[in-house]
């Protein structure tokens, strides 16, 4: 990073790796549903816990939930998922891993259903990334909003607001970058 470019507030000075995801990865608008499945993932086992903590496992979480292979996980059975509450390296929440299962199926339902996950994730805002003219961060928005009732009313778990508008965030639905981030404020091509 040249000395003039300026980050948003919240990027740690000192966390190489948590500045690495949002010089590089956060709020760039993808449409691959395998990025799209493994932040999904990811997200849902932040739920009370730092993204610093995630970022720091997520090499073990692709090695314990097979490269994040939503097919994959979508086939776990209780022997898989007694085997993740025995990996220390992951999040060991029984709750969560079984989440990721559930969550795994479903996406797969919705991706049939639309074509793909990101068809149906993009339509919400017709194919447009949502980009915050406020200077101040929210946590959820009546976009997150819709989009969670309607994640839960197909049995997805661990998708309340909160979680959904992180996960808007970091694929790039919304851009969210401070209005002074010399990275990604300006709105990306997906």
């Amino acid at each position: 990073m040249a000395k003039s470019e300026k980050r948003c507030r919240w990027v740690p000075d000192n966390d190489v790796l948590y500045q690495k995801y949002h010089d590089e990865e956060w709020g760039v608008p993808s449409t691959q549903d395998s990025y799209l499945f493994e932040m999904l993932l990811l997200e849902s086992f932040q739920a009370g816990l730092s993204w610093s903590c995630i970022l720091r496992k997520r090499e073990a979480f692709r090695q314990a939930f097979d490269q994040f292979d939503v097919r994959r996980i979508a086939a776990y059975d209780q022997d898989k998922i007694e085997a993740l509450m025995n990996n220390p390296a992951i999040v060991r929440n029984r709750r969560k891993i079984e989440a990721a299962v559930t969550n795994a199926r479903i996406f797969l339902d919705i991706a049939q259903q639309y074509g793909c996950f990101s068809d149906y994730i993009w339509h919400f805002t017709g194919g447009r990334t949502v980009i915050r003219q406020s200077g101040e961060m929210a946590a959820t928005s009546a976009l997150s909003d819709e989009v969670s009732r309607d994640l839960k009313r197909r049995g997805m778990k661990f998708v309340g607001s909160t979680i959904v508008y992180s996960y808007l965030q970091a694929i790039g639905v919304i851009n969210d970058h401070d209005l002074d981030c010399d990275f990604r404020h300006l709105p990306q091509e997906r």
